[in-house]
């Protein structure tokens, strides 16, 4: 079995006790889960695939969206909204693809800005259905098994496994053939298309995947927050807050996200603490000093010195 698995079980048993143990900073658990998850569905398209998206937080409202509106105007239980919210985001995103992988540069960076604003105003305009700029209540949601959805510690399960899956699919592409292909694209395009690789097709897919599993978090946050408002959710500092903590944590790597979500969710939380009205400044200097000295990211630097090392033993 791959080792990657493994380490991935033991995460999870370790981090499943959590709740048990200890009740306190759940919500703080809840955020670095959610984040990973967030991070590890951007890191397919962003990190493995090279394309440098800022609208993962289109992806994200559409989940919170759907469960808000599928409970509050159809009585729908939320993993029923979710399942459609991940159909429509991997349309949207199939769709958003093919209109824009053409584009070199930064012009994909700024179309995927456009995809989050499109939504946001969306939201806003569309009252009768979204509640407008005033934002929609998730009041009331059903109890399969006599399960309470509102209770913190089943949304802080719901964020282990959510975490857990998208690592899981990372771990299973990234030694599958796929995986090369986007390994290859990222790294070279023309020499990808010597191989017989399209790079369209090959980042589409990526898109696509890292759409779906985006919104499957979303869902998860609507429940968390219970309140979902266009201002918040589509907000474009939330789409570089999940592009930030993968460069930090390591772009194209499995565990990256994990390690930049853990980082900068606990940073935040102890220098809102600690420094009180400085807390952002400090938080903004702890990025730009993590990106300086470490530009791999985290886990990336620390699996370039481990082939050096390997390499030099061989010298």
């Amino acid at each position: 079995m791959n080792k990657n698995y493994l380490f991935l079980a033991g995460l999870i048993i370790i981090a499943a006790l959590y709740p048990i143990t200890s009740s306190a900073y759940i919500t703080v658990g809840i955020s670095v889960l959610l984040f990973t998850g967030w991070a590890t569905s951007w890191n397919l398209l962003g990190g493995w695939a090279g394309q440098l998206s800022l609208g993962h937080a289109s992806f994200v409202g559409l989940g919170a969206y759907f469960v808000a509106i599928g409970s509050s105007q159809f009585g729908l239980a939320p993993w029923w909204s979710i399942l459609v919210a991940m159909a429509v985001a991997a349309v949207m995103a199939l769709i958003w693809g093919k209109l824009t992988f053409g584009l070199r540069g930064p012009y994909f960076s700024l179309s995927t800005i456009a995809i989050a604003e499109i939504l946001r105003l969306v939201a806003i305009n569309e009252s009768w259905l979204t509640g407008g700029a005033s934002g929609v209540f998730i009041d009331t949601l059903p109890q399969p098994f006599g399960v309470d959805l509102f209770d913190q510690k089943i949304q802080y399960y719901l964020a282990l496994l959510y975490a857990a899956v998208t690592i899981a699919v990372t771990i299973f592409i990234s030694s599958r053939r796929f995986g090369y292909q986007l390994k290859a694209v990222r790294d070279n395009e023309e020499a990808a298309m010597a191989a017989g690789i399209n790079p369209s097709v090959v980042k589409l897919k990526a898109f696509v995947l890292s759409g779906a599993m985006t919104a499957l978090g979303g869902g998860i946050y609507g429940i968390f927050l219970s309140f979902i408002e266009p201002h918040i959710i589509f907000n474009l500092l939330f789409s570089i807050q999940i592009a930030l903590t993968v460069i930090i944590g390591g772009r194209g790597t499995i565990w990256g996200p994990a390690v930049g979500a853990a980082l900068l969710v606990i940073s935040g939380e102890i220098f809102r603490t600690a420094f009180a009205q400085a807390n952002m400044l400090v938080y903004g200097v702890l990025i730009l000093v993590v990106i300086l000295v470490l530009p791999r990211g985290v886990v990336g630097e620390y699996a370039h010195k481990l082939i050096r090392r390997k390499y030099a033993n061989r010298a």
